[in-house]
């Protein structure tokens, strides 16, 4: 171990000794999902719950554990940090590269710390800035192809017509999409620019409703609970609508601290997200979720928590608008890290796997025990969601949550109805089968 290593390595095991002192969750974890979470008590800590399994990665051979009825492969591996997936109509699936770009300033003891956790973690390997295409052969083998290079912390693709969106951190910028071409030269044209300013929450989630008139953004906030000041959150934590035609855009709903993918339901015409909601004043708050996004609705970031209730640490208060939050849908779960999300009527996996949303739960530092790392299945009825998530996709750390194999983001469908999985700690993109044709 270098010399310039040792303090960092020794403040982050003061870190953890310290924050290890706060305890372990008491409550079951199956009360913090569904339509009503309980949720437990604010409590505020000199150094909050956590824990900080170490990045080992995968063996050669490992994968990770799928339930009962279903298989898992590896299609595609040594990427760099790949987050979102998208299946091309041809079935060329897009993968997008990335992490943050590191433009947040380390000014604080907390933001040392949280960069030294990612490190330790593996979730701060250094992104691609590309886009890899991969194509299904003959023999059923995938190959990979450089397809765009040179993106600015991607991470939301869409493709509208004869042309790719793609969601850098400070703008969507296009390119012409030619099926079958594996890769792209011409250079990207920016569509219309975003909120960049600090990039806290770096990542733009990107969705097209279902003619492709209007994309919605997910931008997530600057700070935890506005400590970095109201003025770097200028259009943060909401989701954006973006006219196509016109390149304009609005606020469509505000709120939501960290709005991470987005869904359009065709059979209700709705708008879904999932988010990342605040951190540090518990094991078990804030629940993430996932919810259908209101036009012109107010989710409370950040005044208050799953509607109405108060966040004190915020200065100054205002009760006017915690009058006017709502509350979520459906409760995933204390700091799960919900970042991968897809709807789904029909696939091809086993029959209960129709008709629900599908997340990808990358899992937090935020908490003891850990919570989240796995690709859960939550069940619709009526365009609701209904019942517990089930746990579709597990086994991204050891047992004794020391060691660190990987961490779920993008889901999405290739064209034979399997789901795909993006791991950006494990460079890796899974495919998920029903083990029975």
């Amino acid at each position: 171990m270098t010399k310039a290593l040792k303090p960092a390595v020794l403040a982050l095991a003061c870190v953890l000794t310290l924050a290890g002192c706060a305890g372990k969750s008491e409550q079951n974890a199956a009360d913090q999902v569904g339509g009503d979470p309980s949720l437990p008590k604010a409590r505020n800590f000199l150094l909050p719950p956590m824990e900080v399994p170490r990045f080992t990665g995968w063996k050669e051979g490992a994968t990770p554990t799928v339930a009962p009825g279903l298989k898992i492969e590896k299609i595609a591996g040594d990427l760099k940090h790949p987050r979102q997936l998208l299946t091309l109509p041809n079935g060329d699936v897009l993968v997008v590269e990335a992490n943050g770009p590191g433009e947040e300033a380390v000014t604080t003891p907390k933001q040392l710390i949280a960069g030294m956790v990612k490190n330790t973690s593996g979730k701060g390997a250094k992104g691609g800035d590309r886009i890899t295409l991969l194509r299904k052969t003959g023999t059923g083998q995938w190959e990979k192809h450089t397809y765009i290079e040179h993106l600015h912390s991607p991470f939301g693709v869409q493709l509208i017509g004869s042309t790719l969106y793609v969601a850098n951190t400070d703008a969507i910028v296009t390119f012409p999409y030619t099926e079958g071409a594996t890769r792209v030269d011409a250079p990207g044209t920016e569509f219309t620019d975003l909120p960049s300013t600090v990039n806290h929450h770096w990542t733009k989630a990107l969705q097209a409703n279902g003619d492709g008139s209007k994309l919605y953004v997910g931008v997530g906030s600057n700070s935890n609970i506005t400590e970095n000041g109201m003025e770097v959150e200028y259009r943060r934590a909401n989701v954006l609508e973006v006219d196509v035609a016109s390149r304009g855009s609005r606020i469509y709903a505000s709120g939501i601290r960290n709005p991470t993918g987005l869904q359009w339901d065709p059979t209700t015409n709705t708008l879904w997200a999932i988010a990342n909601e605040r951190d540090e004043i518990g094991n078990d708050l804030v629940p993430d979720y996932m919810t259908s996004v209101k036009e012109g609705a107010f989710y409370g970031w950040p005044y208050s928590y799953y509607g109405q209730h108060v966040d004190t640490r915020v200065k100054p208060q205002r009760p006017d608008m915690v009058q006017k939050a709502i509350s979520p849908d459906y409760a995933l779960g204390s700091h799960v890290a919900a970042l991968g999300f897809l709807l789904s009527q029909r696939n091809a996996l086993p029959a209960q796997y129709q008709n629900g949303a599908f997340v990808s739960e990358h899992g937090s530092w935020d908490r003891s025990p850990l919570s989240g790392y796995a690709v859960v299945f939550v069940p619709f009825q009526n365009g609701r969601p209904v019942g517990k998530p089930e746990t579709l996709v597990s086994g991204f750390h050891s047992k004794d949550e020391k060691e660190l194999y990987g961490a779920p983001v993008g889901v999405v469908f290739d064209k034979d109805g399997a789901l795909l999985i993006a791991d950006d700690v494990g460079n890796t993109v899974w495919r998920v089968s029903a083990a029975t044709p």
